[in-house]
């Protein structure tokens, strides 16, 4: 049911859609796709709950934890909602493995659920009334994240920590119950702490923005509450958010279809722990695994062509530590073609330093094909003897042409639960999240992700 109104801005449009939104209202199909978000969540957060950046980030908040309700995704330790909210957003992007708007690039899931579970430790949440408000908080911030591609992330902003603010805000807004107006003040306090920069990916900075995002989501919302004031139009305003982030924002792009198109239905889940730009160079690199009949020393060299947005964010041929190649298709094709595999491990510092692969990836070069359309890309191998091998990817495994499957995901979940924290029984934390809608409180659902049996 479209919220609109002619007399309404962006900002107050939105915030009367959260507000109004009926469980009722949302598709079958929609609340079906929260579910697979919720299960892409856990499962990546479950991978990256170890990872050397979380662990430090741990180490350096739980000495300022307040009351220690909240479940820490994969641990033992427990912290207050703020803290657990920021911990377990950096975990689950931690591997850039977790989930991806298709037209914005942003990970949605990874800064509006951890806010949601955060504020369950709080007070008792139903599954239902969880899955609503985060539906609700994708909606907000796609959709501004809409407005301002592609001029916001080209002009260097990290998108899913700028715009993810705005999407725990809003769905924290709805579990909290806030009128039209305490929504509109809380999307203007989480405009006033939105932030998060490119030259952060490859570093462990990129876990801050992220973090950031759901905890200070979460805090707009609880001031709102309060009534703590924002600003009247944190958005369109002369100086508010789309002005000063973007080129030239697209202001329509918030409320055109608001509450008939769902942007949760462009949400679609990584087979690899990479840049989502280098799946279809995954795909194509794992053809030519198969095929190529080659040994290293006798490729001459290797291109891989793509739409300029391939070349600008991942032509990174010097990565040092794992991190870093995460977002490097020099890496990627060489520990792809040597192993025919792309997962964690593939992406570790001991990757990085295989003589072998530091060989490999000095004969990649990366060049712009316009022709190509986004989430495309083809690698070509030329051989010292001048023959010549291609592979061409269009549609990359995860894409909206070929989603992820519900399997898939159960299966993705198993194996990073297994890396990060081996022992945790699976099986009841899958069911669970399939049937969320039926919990009368998610405390229990993040209890049985922090459950541990081997790790000490």
């Amino acid at each position: 049911m479209a919220q609109n109104a002619p007399d309404r801005t962006p900002s107050a449009s939105l915030a009367h859609f959260i507000t109004t939104s009926r469980w009722e209202d949302v598709p079958q199909n929609v609340r079906h796709e929260a579910k697979r978000s919720l299960l892409n969540f856990f499962a990546t957060a479950l991978g990256g709950c170890r990872d050397e950046a979380i662990e430090l980030a741990v180490d350096t908040l739980s000495s300022f934890s307040g009351p220690r309700e909240a479940a820490i995704i994969g641990r033992s330790e427990r912290a207050d909602p703020l803290t657990a909210a920021f911990l377990n957003a950096a975990s689950a992007n931690v591997f850039d493995f977790d989930d991806t708007h298709v037209p914005t690039i942003i990970h949605p899931t990874a800064p509006i659920a951890p806010a949601l579970f955060a504020l369950g430790a709080r007070r008792q949440i139903s599954g239902r009334d969880l899955l609503h408000a985060f539906v609700l908080g994708v909606e907000a911030e796609c959709r501004i994240g809409n407005s301002v591609s592609p001029s916001h992330y080209r002009r260097g902003w990290h998108i899913t920590a700028t715009c993810g603010v705005f999407g725990a805000a809003a769905a924290a807004a709805k579990i909290l119950n806030l009128d039209a107006r305490r929504t509109l003040w809380a999307l203007g306090n989480a405009a006033a702490q939105s932030a998060g920069l490119i030259e952060t990916l490859g570093s462990m900075a990129k876990s801050i923005g992220v973090g950031n995002a759901a905890r200070n989501g979460l805090v707009a919302a609880l001031l709102a509450e309060k009534g703590f004031r924002g600003p009247e139009r944190p958005i369109e305003g002369p100086r508010g958010f789309a002005a000063v982030m973007s080129d030239k924002a697209d202001l329509s792009r918030i409320t055109d279809g608001l509450g008939t198109s769902w942007e949760l239905l462009r949400n679609t889940y990584k087979p690899y722990p990479c840049g989502v730009v280098l799946n279809p160079v995954v795909d194509a690199c794992l053809d030519l695994h198969r095929r190529l009949d080659l040994p290293p020393a006798r490729i001459r060299r290797i291109v891989v062509a793509g739409p300029p947005l391939l070349r600008e964010r991942t032509d990174r041929p010097d990565a040092a530590t794992g991190r870093e190649a995460q977002v490097s298709a020099q890496h990627t094709v060489a520990v792809v073609l040597l192993g025919g595999a792309a997962g964690i491990a593939q992406y570790t510092d001991a990757a990085v330093r295989d003589p072998a692969v530091e060989e490999l990836r000095r004969k990649v070069v990366i060049e712009d094909d316009v022709a190509l359309p986004m989430g495309a890309a083809r690698v070509t191998i030329e051989a010292a003897d001048g023959s010549v091998i291609t592979a061409h990817v269009t549609e990359a495994r995860g894409s909206l042409e070929r989603p992820t499957t519900d399997a898939e995901l159960e299966q993705k979940l198993i194996s990073l639960a297994e890396y990060g924290c081996p022992g945790l029984e699976t099986g009841p934390l899958i069911d669970a999240l399939w049937s969320i809608e039926r919990s009368d409180d998610v405390r229990q659902v993040a209890e049985m992700a922090a459950k541990r049996s081997s790790l000490p």
